[in-house]
């Protein structure tokens, strides 16, 4: 991956910072983004330590101006744009312990705003800086698909973020797919679920080796990954 440029936001921690890192020590020139600096510093130097290249960019997905000066930096530092991970999220609450009815209008607003805007702030200011055969990103989970009690604004800002794939996926001539890892041990999630380095590596197949029309518009999870790479 010695040519390619990885833009991942919500980078500083969890799933991002781990797929952040897969990447580097990969070889590609990553470029992460999160509003922690402290932390998107400590990515980076995980990444030079191991031989490979990053630049951290603070950055908000919830502010346009934030996204487009990402991924303007990102294409001066490494080029076009190969692979987009727009991995920035929230949640707030507890898993499980969120019903719907009790959502305050705040928490609503923000997770729709980061979860769903920010996936599409991010998309969008990136596809003028990405290469025609670029592929995009977005981590979701069985929640967007399937309800259960106590999810509330998380399980639908999900469900609409998948449709924002599938809508890019329809528009534009660049690979969109949702990549589903399962449960992860994250802040999202409460720390439940698997480590986030041990789903790191199928962001980097979805992104190399999973065919594009198995991606494009599409959910690719675990057991894809483990079937092609057994």
């Amino acid at each position: 991956m010695n040519d390619t440029t990885v833009v991942v936001t919500g980078a500083s921690s969890g799933i991002g910072a781990a797929v952040a890192r897969a990447f580097g020590h990969a070889g590609a020139t990553v470029v992460v983004c999160a509003r922690d600096t402290d932390a998107l510093q400590t990515v980076v130097d995980d990444v030079e330590t191991a031989g490979g290249s990053a630049t951290a960019i603070r950055g908000d997905v919830r502010d346009e101006f934030d996204m487009e000066r990402l991924m303007e930096t990102a294409a001066r530092v490494g080029g076009p744009i190969d692979v987009l991970v727009a991995n920035a999220g929230v949640n707030h609450g507890t898993p499980g312990e969120m019903p719907m009815a009790d959502e305050t209008y705040a928490a609503f607003d923000d997770t729709l705003r980061t979860n769903v805007r920010g996936v599409f702030a991010a998309v969008k200011e990136a596809l003028p800086h990405m290469a025609d055969d670029a592929r995009i990103l977005v981590p979701s989970g069985s929640i967007a698909r399937e309800a259960k009690p106590g999810m509330g604004a998380y399980a639908v800002s999900k469900a609409a973020s998948e449709a924002l794939v599938r809508q890019f996926a329809a528009d534009c001539s660049q690979t969109v797919g949702v990549i589903d890892p399962g449960l992860v041990a994250t802040d999202v999630t409460g720390g439940q679920g698997r480590d986030p380095d041990d789903v790191a590596q199928l962001f980097v197949w979805a992104a190399t080796e999973a065919e594009p029309t198995d991606l494009d518009g599409a959910v690719l999870g675990l057991s894809a990954w483990k079937q092609a790479t057994r």
